[in-house]
């Protein structure tokens, strides 16, 4: 996936089996929610396709929900207005078969559907614990618990692989720590969940793999313990260069042209003190032939004085 001249995301690949939660880490702007939104049609990928057991997904969200992924996001994405059972109804539109003529004339069909869909979205709420709740607005619910709204919408589709964007991020120890029993839940569903997240505490206590994403590269993957004895990761998180470094190559054109640049700054230094040098040996010289002048128009004035002198 490029933006320009930059390639964010580049032949990045997973394996990630049913009843599996497989971590995704990196620094910041390691490629990670990029490869997210490529994997969900939200980015058309400008080189390569997506696939999803073994099919190759249109760029288009509603198409990649079908076919089995559903997602949350970095930054919560509800319906703010509308109740909590309706957040959840929303996330079955892939999965209910009436269409626009049985919505309007509403017959026995798609009355059944409608039952049958908040039946599902009620099982779900009870799951995130939220049940209770169904009737309030989404906005007025409290941070920890419209992160739970937002998993229960996206599990509405029936998904085979749930993508979770930092679903801990601003939560305190005991949110986290529900959340986290709430993805192992999740996980015993069977559905395979790929998560992102900065929290490293709450990655490797919860991944079964572990896989590391640096400047748009897959740069390691294994269990927590593999990832975490890794050097080249605690480099990529440190900042310090390592052999096999994805930017390596740029880094070094990168130094070969400022150490180019410093050294014709150098010999351009070196031509104009030369210059400069040259040009003071020459005024030095025209000072020494002004001052002889002057010497010698003295003394002749001198002897012509004394002569005068002599002869009155």
């Amino acid at each position: 996936m490029r933006f320009g001249g930059l390639t964010a995301v580049r032949s990045v690949d997973f394996t990630v089996n049913s009843g599996e939660i497989v971590g995704l880490i990196g620094p910041n702007g390691a490629g990670k929610t990029t490869f997210f939104n490529c994997l969900t049609g939200l980015y058309v990928p400008t080189e390569g396709t997506v696939a999803y057991q073994g099919k190759v997904l249109p760029p288009k969200p509603h198409l990649v929900t079908q076919a089995g992924i559903a997602r949350t996001f970095q930054n919560i994405r509800l319906f703010a207005n509308m109740t909590v059972l309706e957040n959840v109804l929303v996330g079955r539109h892939t999965r209910t078969k009436e269409g626009l003529w049985s919505a309007l004339l509403r017959g026995p069909g798609f009355r059944k559907a409608e039952r049958d869909s908040e039946a599902k979205a009620m099982e779900l709420l009870a799951f995130v614990g939220l049940d209770a709740k169904r009737d309030h607005l989404a906005r007025n619910l409290p941070y920890g618990e419209q992160r739970k709204l937002e998993i229960a919408r996206a599990l509405a589709s029936e998904p085979g692989l749930l993508l979770l964007d930092e679903p801990t991020a601003g939560m305190n120890p005991q949110e986290t720590r529900t959340t986290e029993e709430l993805v192992f839940a999740i996980r015993d569903k069977g559905i395979a969940v790929l998560v992102i997240e900065h929290d490293m505490r709450f990655i490797f206590n919860l991944c079964d793999r572990v896989a590391v994403l640096v400047q748009g590269e897959k740069l390691v993957e294994g269990t927590s313990d593999v990832v975490q004895a890794d050097e080249r990761v605690v480099a990529a998180y440190l900042g310090e260069p390592f052999e096999g470094d994805p930017g390596e190559a740029e880094a070094a054109e990168v130094e070969a042209a400022e150490a180019a640049a410093e050294t014709a700054d150098a010999d351009d230094t070196a031509d104009a003190d030369d210059s400069g040098a040259a040009d003071d040996i020459a005024d030095s010289d025209s000072r020494s032939d002004a001052d002889t002048s002057g010497v010698a128009d003295s003394t002749g004035e001198e002897n012509d004085s004394t002569t005068k002198g002599e002869a009155q």
